[in-house]
């Protein structure tokens, strides 16, 4: 079995991704989107599109397809296509044109003429806060604040005026797109009262619920399918603007619809990570103690107020030891495309503030950075009484230091020729949570087994793990087990995110293998069985008993069945009310800064991360590695430029920068292999969303020690490190 199960399949080009399926009869759909950030379409004239060379329909709000708003799978809000005149972004979906060809539905799409009666746009979260304290229902408080004092202290404030220490700064991050390979696209066919959908998706069942509320009919009249996943990172956790209008327009034409969008319509038909402000203060007493944490957090989010991006919640609530905390998330509502979850939501911009803030203070003590973190370790979450399930986070920074060779590192970096070289490091924390998920394991005469679930795997790969766990459990080698993913037709198993997966359909696999080997030594001693009336135990694939031994294929053929099929179910339970479970890391980074151009080359990455048990290493530092490579581009590369009228400046990937193979050194990841079975019967954490939690904050410390300025916004930028900081 190869490292990667799935792996011969993607480079040699036989992966069926969504897009991938062609039927006969099919037609071609493209997405209209609108020209202004706020206001009402007045008219839509389409004359010349509907008359254009294969032109079969065009539909816009005047004239829609039929779809409704579903409930919500994933707890926010789903917005759903020409079902109103109103626009809330520029770059909202507001038409679709069906051809032939896709060619024709797109240059039939560009004679649509738009009109609207267009409204003041608010498209910039410096604006929005600006005009706050005129105007505040601007700013909404969601999540609501929390605030944490010791006996006798009165206020946040009255704790950071008593500390001998205090760092006080504000930081931003800057809006993303997930920018997955695999645009957002779809393949439906309606045929014979049933809805069949071909798309990249982060959860087939969800998406099938979706659908199926979306068309106003049965989720047993959905099928979705989605074996193939071109990047997800939770932009691909709720169904697409093309799903939603290729399944209506496919059932009321009667034929398959093809629809995909653009490059540059993936940057505003779907939904990215909101921008941040954060101001952070830290009191500490003259040994680095924390006395107290006041995390303000601000963020943009769509006009709707649809998602809230926690960075003071997913950070300083459970981070470090203090018995003073105060922090509060707001959002600023905005004339801009909707955020939603994008990997390590929360913990990516928030971890960037808090820790670029241990590093001022850590400079402000005179203390090593590492020394802090250590000093203000916790045992449980502040103001909680339910400790880490398993915590070795000082024992990666004690690795990660040695491995990295943090003893040489000198106060002010050091010059190496025209480059400034500097170290930074920082904390990475992540969640370990579950999602309810339920999987099926078949035994087959063939001695094989596959081992079923709907979910998804959009790169991760849930698929050799899967296949592992499902040897595992079944005592038989992995090669001898087939995993299938990505259909709602199989049991529900959630969705692909969250670093949820391996835990989730691990521990269901785990359970439903106990049973069919329960069901299977039942069968082995029933009436007529080959071991009837004995007592059968299971070992190495094979039923055992009186001295005689078959394996379960033998037996099944024995007496005459072809397979035998059990399902299994987990669920977050019992387990959440007696410890706080969280995945660990330590980030490591050296820099160097040219002394006159000022440019930034990442020259050494290293992670340590306490991830509970590693199922499979070569996945499991693939993820990693590619979340310590988002840190490095949410630092050096990524952020849209919103221009006043709404529009995204950079919107597509010649403009939207994100890191190349020249941009990133070798990284060096290490597991503190501990597994944590109180989490849950495997023993495996999330490892998908920490590895760029606490990477970017690395980096500007890095540049910190480099250079001696510090940037407290990310990007970072060239024109940053301009003044004299030599």
């Amino acid at each position: 079995m190869p490292s990667r199960l799935d792996a011969p399949q993607k480079v040699t080009g036989r992966a069926k991704y969504g897009l991938d399926h062609n039927f006969a009869g099919m037609v071609y759909g493209y997405v209209v989107v609108s020209t202004i950030a706020h206001g009402e379409i007045a008219a839509m004239n389409i004359t010349a599109a509907a008359s254009a060379p294969g032109v079969i329909s065009v539909y816009t709000p005047f004239e829609p397809l039929e779809l409704r708003a579903p409930a919500s799978m994933l707890g926010l809000a789903v917005w759903v296509p020409l079902q109103d005149k109103e626009v809330a972004y520029y770059g909202q979906p507001i038409g679709f044109v069906v051809a032939e060809t896709f060619e024709q539905a797109r240059d039939a799409a560009m004679l649509i003429e738009v009109t609207y009666h267009e409204r003041p746009a608010l498209t910039s979260l410096d604006d929005g806060l600006a005009t706050a304290e005129e105007a505040a229902p601007v700013v909404s408080e969601d999540p609501p604040s929390l605030e944490i004092l010791a006996p006798g202290v009165e206020s946040i404030e009255d704790a950071l005026a008593e500390s001998p220490v205090v760092v006080d700064a504000t930081y931003r991050t800057a809006t993303q797109n997930h920018a997955a390979l695999e645009p957002h696209s779809a393949v439906a066919v309606w045929e014979s009262g049933t809805m069949t959908v071909y798309s990249g998706n982060q959860g087939s069942h969800l998406q099938a619920m979706e659908l199926a509320g979306a068309l106003g009919i049965e989720p047993s009249a959905v099928h979705a399918v989605n074996p193939f996943v071109g990047g997800g990172f939770g932009g691909k956790g709720g169904t697409s603007v093309p799903a939603f209008l290729a399944a209506a327009a496919s059932r009321a034409l009667g034929r398959p619809v093809k629809a995909a969008l653009t490059r540059e319509q993936v940057f505003t038909a779907t939904a990215g990570r909101a921008a941040t402000v954060q101001r952070i203060s830290l009191g500490a007493d003259t040994d680095g103690r924390l006395i107290a944490v006041r995390h303000d957090s601000w963020c943009s989010t769509a006009a709707d107020r649809s998602f809230v991006e926690p960075t003071s919640h997913g950070t300083s609530r459970e981070w470090y030891a203090t018995p003073n905390l105060a922090i509060s998330q707001k959002i600023v509502p905005l004339n801009v495309p909707p955020t939603t979850f994008m990997r390590a939501p929360g913990e990516a911009p928030g971890s960037f503030a808090l820790e670029s803030a241990l590093d001022e203070l850590a400079i402000a003590l005179n203390m090593d950075p590492i020394e802090l973190r250590i000093r203000n370790n916790s045992t449980a979450p502040p103001g909680k009484d339910l400790q880490w399930s398993s915590k070795h986070l000082d024992e990666c920074f004690r690795i990660g230091a040695t491995r990295f060779g943090w003893a040489n590192r000198a106060p002010h970096g050091r010059i190496d020729g025209d480059w400034q070289v500097g170290l930074g490091t920082a904390t990475a924390v992540f969640p370990a949570l579950r999602f309810p998920a339920t999987v099926e394991v078949t035994l087959q005469a063939d001695d094989a087994a596959v081992v079923s679930t709907a979910g998804a795997d959009p790169g991760t790969g849930l698929l050799t793990v899967m296949a592992l766990v499902g040897a595992e459990s079944l005592d038989i080698s992995a090669d001898k087990v087939t995993p299938r993913l990505g259909d709602s037709a199989l049991p529900p198993g959630g969705l692909s995110g969250g670093s949820t997966a391996t835990a989730s359909v691990g521990t269901a696999i785990m359970i439903a293998a106990s049973t069919v080997i329960d069901d299977l030594r039942a069968l082995a001693s029933a009436p007529g069985a080959p071991f009837e009336g004995l007592d059968v135990s299971y070992a190495n694939g094979q039923v055992l008993a009186d001295g005689q031994s078959m394996t379960f294929g033998e037996l099944l053929r024995a007496v005459g069945r072809t397979s035998l099929s059990a399902t299994g179910s987990s669920a977050p339970g019992e387990e959440l009310t007696k410890h706080s479970f969280s995945s660990f890391g330590a980030q490591f980074c050296e820099v160097r800064v040219h002394r006159w151009t000022r440019e930034i080359r990442v020259s050494r990455l290293l992670g340590v991360f306490d991830a509970g048990r590693i199922i499979n290493e070569t996945t499991a530092r693939s993820q990693l590695s590619g979340g310590m490579i988002w840190g490095v581009s949410a630092a050096l590369h990524e952020g849209i430029e919103i221009e006043a009228n709404g529009r995204f400046a950079n919107g597509d990937l010649a403009g939207y920068l994100v890191p190349v193979n020249a941009d990133i050194p070798d990284i060096d990841v290490h597991f503190v292999e501990y597994p944590d079975t109180l989490h849950n019967a495997v023993g495996a954490k999330g490892l998908g969303e920490i590895g760029v939690v606490g990477m970017a904050a690395a980096i500007a410390n890095a540049v910190h020690n480099a250079t001696g300025i510090r940037v407290r916004h990310i990007p970072i930028v060239i024109e940053d490190l301009l003044a004299d900081g030599s």
